[in-house]
């Protein structure tokens, strides 16, 4: 681990905005706040909305700025990126950010059933070979479906077009409500600030060329849900990595 890193560690362990408990921790006692974000963190009844892989937390925070009657948490395992978000929260006061640093695999250990109202999915890997750790498998969707409110929606930005062409399908199979649906956003004619949020990794992708896709749908309170059977063509690009982009 490199000492800048270090030093992000041990400011974040102060930080009044960033959760950490490892699954150790949540074994020997469960999360203080699950259910009682907005009691006991927030002070208010305000929505609650979550941003998965928040990475540094552009989003988290960008989205809390323009909506200080919501409330916002962004989720993710990278606290070194993490620390960008929640100094940047800090630093301006947002009351109505918080970060958690943990697994997504997780996320029901932290917030109750009916407790969310809104998820983002912004530029997460793909992962084209392993289903199950698709960010909007139906792994996943079973989670997030119990944690959200029953009109509650989930949106995914991405750069990839597998993982758009995989969700497209999963939300057919399954019979889920589409809200908005476009395969590039900024030629869309839609207008909404939020979605003009620009990530790191989205700013990476638009300089390529590369075209970004918007879905909005609303899973409901499914049961039961159905992997899609769909050969995807695997995004040619994705052969350069994350990593390599600067």
């Amino acid at each position: 681990m490199t000492k800048n890193k270090m030093t992000k560690f041990a400011e974040m362990a102060a930080y009044k905005n960033v959760f950490q408990y490892t699954f150790n921790e949540l074994q020997k006692s469960p999360f203080p706040l699950k259910g009682k974000w907005g009691e006991k963190y927030f002070k208010n009844n305000n929505p609650i909305i979550l941003e998965l892989g928040c990475g540094k937390g552009e989003y988290t925070v960008g989205l809390a700025r323009y909506y200080p009657n919501k409330n916002f948490v962004g989720i993710d395992v990278k606290g070194a990126r993490m620390w960008t978000g929640a100094t940047d929260a800090l630093k301006n006061k947002l009351e109505n950010v918080a970060f958690v640093r943990t697994h997504i695999t997780m996320i029901n250990s932290f917030f109750e059933a009916n407790e969310v109202s809104e998820i983002w999915i912004t530029f997460p890997d793909p992962q084209m070979k392993r289903v199950n750790r698709r960010l909007t498998s139906c792994r996943f969707m079973k989670e997030y479906s119990n944690i959200l409110k029953e009109d509650g929606v989930i949106h995914l930005k991405t750069d990839s077009n597998f993982l758009y062409t995989y969700t497209k399908a999963m939300i057919k199979e399954n019979g889920l409500e589409v809200l908005f649906d476009t395969d590039n956003l900024y030629q869309s004619g839609i207008e909404n600030k939020v979605l003009a949020i620009q990530t790191f990794y989205e700013k990476q992708w638009l300089k390529r060329g590369i075209s970004i896709k918007y879905l909005k749908f609303a899973p409901g309170k499914k049961k039961e849900w159905i992997e899609p059977d769909v050969e995807i063509e695997h995004d040619e690009y994705r052969s350069f990595s994350r990593s390599r982009i600067k």
